[in-house]
């Protein structure tokens, strides 16, 4: 699939997610939650998670059930409730380009509209997707939460062990969008080796994404990616480039990228030339490439125990759009 047939597709189906939502939050009484709950929810974004429910639903039957749309809103509430309660934690002003809700309404406004999206999601999953479904959601953000506290300690300790970032991933990034993909083939009828599968899909997918995004942080184009480069280095964070250069490179190298950790983030800026050679020196960004490859070259050989099909397609090209992303 092209990246252009790739592109319209999630484009159609995108907008039958919004019709879901929009229809969900009709229900919603004060004018004031609806009104930062929209603000959270309709600023742009792929809607990738829900989207990997339905198409996970669609590997097994072409016409999944009913309600196999409103299974699949959930993550994106889910989602839409972790990035308000990140940018409240961060005190972000802004996100993807437009002010922030807590910059616009204040904190609590927006932590008690990320609640409720918490609230809704698992009403939702238990109502359609019944307490298998809603087990495996609820293990999910809990994993997201336990990560949050594990990459709050490796960022004061500036851990450079791959293990741990790994495990902070697996929580932070990839449970959520395994649990999307497990819902929807359970939903759709799957068997527990077909669970598996779609599990280990989308874990992969989740870990790759972030992998390229540490790539892009050194690698990328400000203009496409919307942040500036080394940003994720200025802020001191141990992305996985940096942590196989810390581990190979010489010993001289290894202290200078230790000092300019623990120096001032200005420092590390104006220091980043520097750093991104000493990386490249120590293979740290084809490391980090290879994995992301390995990643998904696991992710698409579990797909292969499902017939051919439109679903199975569109997911071999989602694995294929995370690795060619340039933004």
């Amino acid at each position: 699939m092209s990246k252009t047939a790739l592109l319209a597709r999630l484009k159609d189906l995108a907008g039958q997610v919004d019709r879901a939502m929009q229809e969900d939050l009709g229900t919603i009484a004060s004018p004031r939650l609806l009104e930062v709950v929209r603000h959270a929810i309709f600023q742009g974004g792929k809607r990738i998670r829900p989207l990997l429910t339905y198409t996970a639903a669609r590997l097994i039957n072409e016409s999944p059930p009913q309600d196999t749309w409103q299974l699949a809103m959930t993550f994106e509430y889910l989602h839409a409730a972790s990035l308000l309660h990140d940018d409240v934690i961060d005190g972000s002003d802004f996100r993807r380009g437009k002010e922030t809700a807590n910059r616009i309404w204040g904190i609590t406004p927006v932590i008690l509209a990320g609640d409720y999206l918490h609230a809704r999601a698992m009403t939702i999953a238990g109502l359609v997707g019944g307490p298998e479904c809603l087990a495996i959601i609820g293990a999910a953000t809990a994993a997201m939460v336990e990560a949050e506290f594990l990459q709050l300690q490796t960022a004061q300790e500036n851990n450079d062990d791959e293990a741990n970032y790994f495990e902070v991933l697996r929580g932070k990034t990839a449970a959520l969008i395994a649990a999307a993909c497990e819902t929807g083939i359970l939903h759709g009828g799957g068997n527990q080796s077909q669970r598996e599968a779609l599990r280990t899909y989308g874990t992969n997918l989740g870990l790759a994404f972030q992998i390229i995004d540490d790539l892009l942080d050194y690698l990328g184009d400000p203009g496409k990616t919307g942040k500036a480069v080394g940003n994720d280095f200025s802020e001191g964070k141990m992305t996985l480039p940096l942590i196989h250069a810390l581990n190979h490179c010489s010993r001289i190298d290894r202290q200078f990228l230790l000092a300019l950790l623990m120096a001032e983030p200005a420092e590390r800026k104006k220091d980043l030339e520097k750093a991104a050679a000493v990386i490249a020196r120590a293979k740290g960004f084809d490391y980090a490439r290879g994995r992301a490859e390995n990643l998904i070259e696991e992710a698409c050989q579990g797909l292969l125990i499902f017939p051919e099909n439109q679903a199975r397609e569109l997911l071999f090209g989602l694995a294929g759009y995370v690795l060619a992303r340039d933004k």
